[in-house]
């Protein structure tokens, strides 16, 4: 019998490989959950593990026949699960991207018989909080920001190569930052000098080249989100991983994802909204059914957002939006 849904102690600390604990707060935790479990003996995918505080609760609601696979670039990510579900046969963990969620549910035999995806495209605490990881300049480290540190460019090595009106494109189309071309100008000046190689001078660079600040905000925030953003594909990936998802789904399987940014916000919406929508290339004059659109997904509801007191608990969910759809067809 699963459980009943209610408001569990989350586990707000965890440790990196280095026994160095952070603090860390699902974002939504039993909204998420309760919109996605519709059905305790299926199987769920969590495209996002972090540090498995989606996946402890869906592991809850599910009965001894349910599964849920996880999936994370991160290797911390990876060991963390591996201790925390190490007595859970339901359970099993991916290394690799969600945008290959396709691969990995048809190599357990469940493609096209998924019960529901689950998507928190937020950066989980211990990476925005250990200084080593590179993804933030209030702590100084090494310039890396890669979620998977197996595979790809660290941060400062594409700044190291990569041409001022590349840098200006990434922070003025990812970071939305009207400031992109001064801050791309500096960092190639700089980075003549020396090498740029730590969180601490990129953000001085950065913030020396911005000439507005904006209050409560720190000058370097949207080029550090941009840079992470563009080293690690974010927003290509979340678009292979939609189509992937929604293929995955068997019928009546939902699909829900947490986004933080209003560039991923965006791309989900436009997302949905196609498939509930269904086929616009129909002849104009010409009688159609229903069924002859083609619609896909059903929108669960207009969006939602962190409540007020989950707010004022973790700051981090503020900006958290959360879109729910079901597959038709």
């Amino acid at each position: 019998m699963h459980a009943r849904l209610g408001v569990p102690k989350q586990d707000k600390r965890v440790s990196n490989e280095n026994g160095e604990t952070f603090q860390h707060i699902t974002v939504m935790l039993n909204e998420a959950v309760q919109a996605l479990v519709q059905n305790p003996d299926g199987f769920y995918v969590d495209g996002t593990f972090g540090r498995g505080g989606h996946s402890a609760l869906v592991l809850e609601q599910l009965s001894d026949k349910g599964r849920l696979m996880a999936i994370d670039k991160d290797l911390e990510a990876i060991a963390h699960a591996g201790k925390r579900f190490a007595d859970e046969p339901r359970f099993d963990i991916a290394h690799g991207s969600f945008a290959q969620l396709g691969e990995f549910v048809t190599e357990r035999g469940f493609f096209e018989k998924v019960d529901g995806v689950l998507l928190d495209l937020g950066v989980s605490s211990p990476q925005l909080d250990d200084p080593m990881r590179g993804f933030s300049f209030q702590h100084d480290g090494p310039l890396d920001m890669r979620m998977d540190t197996t595979q790809g460019e660290s941060a400062a090595q594409w700044l190291s190569h990569a041409s001022e009106a590349e840098i200006a494109d990434v922070i003025f189309t990812y970071g939305e930052d009207k400031f992109g071309r001064r801050m791309a100008k500096a960092i190639v000046k700089e980075r003549e000098i020396a090498p740029i190689e730590t969180t601490a001078r990129l953000a001085k660079i950065i913030s020396e080249a911005n000439p507005s600040w904006e209050k409560g905000k720190h000058p370097a925030t949207r080029a550090f989100q941009a840079i992470r953003i563009h080293v690690n594909r974010e927003l290509e990936d979340l678009e292979r991983c939609l189509d992937r998802a929604l293929d995955s789904l068997k019928v009546g399987g939902r699909l829900v994802i947490i986004s933080f940014h209003s560039l991923e916000d965006r791309i989900v919406k436009r997302f949905i909204r196609k498939y509930v929508k269904g086929d616009e290339h129909l002849p104009r004059g010409i009688p159609f059914t229903q069924d002859m659109l083609d619609q896909r997904l059903k929108a669960e509801g207009k969006m939602s957002k962190a409540s007020t007191a989950e707010v004022e608990e973790n700051p981090r969910s503020r900006s958290a939006v959360m879109r729910v759809a079901t597959k038709l067809k």
